[in-house]
């Protein structure tokens, strides 16, 4: 049976926003609901519904971008029992991680606020994806990184917050080797040693 893959688009965009990665994550039991009241709702609201929702289908991967990548993040701080491996792609753990010259909506100025030690209880697998020229900051892409215990990182190059369409073959590949494999312990990470 193949594992179920939760699909969190970006707000202000549908689930086709994911239609260059739907032929390669063909061999997973795809879901990707449309969120549809992203203009009236905030990040925690929505990851509460994205919580309905695995309550009603089962534990899943989840793969979520931009918005949909923050609301991913706050679901698995919501109930990590039902998240499996996390994908977290041009998204933010603390609304101050959006570069100050990137045009917000209210709602970006202040949510989410989860802090370090919030991601540091978190202890699913998680792939943080980021856009070399990315509207999040690569500051904030690399204390997320940092702060959860177990996570990789991905910085896309020759990208911005578009890197899933911009490089789809190179983000694809990222994205399906960290859902399919497991990751090789052959050292001792630097940052897990200080």
């Amino acid at each position: 049976m193949a594992d179920s893959l939760v699909l969190l688009h970006p707000g202000g965009a549908d689930p086709s926003a994911f239609g260059p990665q739907f032929d390669a994550l063909a061999d997973f039991a795809l879901h990707a609901p449309h969120r549809t009241n992203q203009a009236t709702q905030d990040h925690t609201e929505m990851a509460h519904e994205t919580v309905e929702f695995l309550e009603r289908t089962g534990p899943a991967h989840l793969l979520g971008c931009s918005d949909g990548a923050t609301v991913a993040l706050l679901t698995a701080v919501l109930r990590p029992d039902l998240v499996q491996r996390l994908v977290v792609v041009c998204g933010v753990y603390h609304h101050d991680g959006w570069d100050p010259a990137t045009e917000l909506t209210p709602m970006h100025h202040r949510s989410p606020a989860l802090t370090g030690t919030d991601l540091g209880t978190l202890q699913n697998r998680t792939l943080v994806m980021i856009g070399d020229d990315d509207e999040v900051t690569l500051e904030h892409a690399t204390a997320m990184y940092r702060a959860l215990p177990n996570a990789e990182l991905a910085v896309v190059p020759g990208t911005s917050h578009g890197l899933l369409h911009e490089k789809p073959a190179l983000c694809n590949a990222i994205i399906v080797d960290f859902l399919t494999n497991d990751p090789v312990e052959t050292y001792a990470p630097i940052r897990r040693r200080m």
